[in-house]
């Protein structure tokens, strides 16, 4: 027996705890997850995974167990920027990427690998860039991966929460350049047009706007460079499921009088049912774990917002962990709920074994790891 795993096939906590923390150790800035993809790499090859790492930099396992659905687990490697000293202290782990999201890929791959009552195929994925505008790593696996009978994207929600879905996102680079004058010259200034249309975006969006509330857009000014010569803002929009992009982008251009407004990046956003198969498992193995669910949505984006615009599959957000933690300074997971953690996805990837296996074309089939680096 893999001194890894306890003597019913799951991983033991001892494992656990050091995969997360190696993992902490390890910096991986977006741009910067090489080192970390070929850590994963090596330990999920010896907890029995198949692995390679793709041609963007993305770290993929695969278990097979047998004829059944294929359900995917996926996480990102990328942290934000920033610092924060690995250590235990009162029953946390804080390190930078300890709950944004480290703490659950980690709990995906344990989940994954002492599933043993599963039937089917696992594929558990570390991708590269979701802190980014692109999410460069879940493009490149929606491109190139048949699309699985299930999906569970990794991002904290609390060990006892489902996340439903997200708000889409719009990014915006306005620019725009002016002749050099004189500051009491009444013609407008580069900096006064870049502010107009921080304004005029404002006005579009309506007194209702709130990053608050699903339902309804919110903005941020992201950026703004100016003087009275040339000016860049980027502006940034969450979306509700249903708002019309073109139609605020075609309405922000007429209230310009001069500059550039470039669509940089845009992303729908996503929604799920209560009575979602992914959703209905996971809830099933929060409540076997005795506590009472949450179901949730955010009003932020993830990687969940990009694949479920090309894959229509049962599909949903969870991962121990509290977001509230995201990017701060004293970033942390409690150690208990990442164990509740794993052992939540474990029931819940033992249930979805009795999803159909989904009929796919041969031209949309998953490529096969060609080598294990064992």
């Amino acid at each position: 027996m893999n001194w890894a795993f306890t003597s019913s096939g799951s991983v033991t906590e001892t494992y656990a705890v050091g995969l997360l923390r190696n993992m902490l150790e390890i910096p991986s800035t977006s741009y910067q997850e090489r080192a970390l993809a070929d850590y994963l790499a090596e330990a999920m090859t010896d907890l029995g995974f198949l692995t390679h790492i793709d041609g963007v930099g993305n770290v993929i396992g695969v278990i097979e167990r047998g004829e059944g659905p294929t359900v995917m687990l996926l996480g990102h490697m990328d942290t934000v920027s920033g610092q924060v000293r690995v250590r235990s202290e009162d029953g946390r782990l804080y390190g930078r990427g300890a709950v944004d999201a480290k703490g659950p890929l980690a709990a995906m791959i344990c989940a994954a690998a002492g599933a043993v009552d599963f039937a089917g195929r696992l594929v558990v994925i570390g991708v590269v860039e979701e802190e980014t505008p692109r999410s460069r790593g879940a493009m490149a696996i929606r491109a190139a991966h048949q699309r699985p009978d299930a999906l569970v994207i990794g991002e904290p929600s609390g060990w006892s929460s489902v996340v439903l879905g997200y708000k889409g996102k719009l990014d915006l680079r306005y620019t725009v350049k002016c002749p050099a004058t004189h500051p009491s010259n009444p013609a407008p200034k580069a900096s006064e047009l870049a502010v107009a249309c921080w304004d005029a975006l404002v006005d579009l969006l309506g007194p209702d706007a709130s990053h608050g509330v699903f339902a309804q857009p919110g903005a941020t000014l992201c950026r703004l460079n100016a003087d009275m010569t040339s000016a860049t803002a980027d502006l940034s929009i969450r979306i509700p499921p249903g708002f019309d992009v073109d139609a605020l982008v075609g309405a922000l251009r007429e209230r310009l009088t001069a500059g550039d407004l470039d669509v940089v990046n845009s992303v729908a956003a996503c929604r799920v049912g209560r009575s979602d198969p992914v959703v209905r498992a996971l809830v099933s193995g929060v409540r076997r774990l005795h506590a009472q669910p949450r179901l949730v949505v955010k009003t932020a984006t993830s990687d969940m917002n990009t694949l479920a615009e090309v894959w229509d599959v049962p599909m949903a957000t969870y991962g121990p962990g509290d977001s509230s933690l995201d990017h701060a300074d004293d970033e942390h997971i409690v150690l208990s709920d990442y164990l509740r953690g794993i052992d939540v996805l474990t029931l819940a990837v033992t249930e979805l074994a009795q999803l159909p296996v989904r009929a796919d074309t041969p031209e949309t089939a998953a490529p096969r790891p060609e080598r294990s680096l064992r």
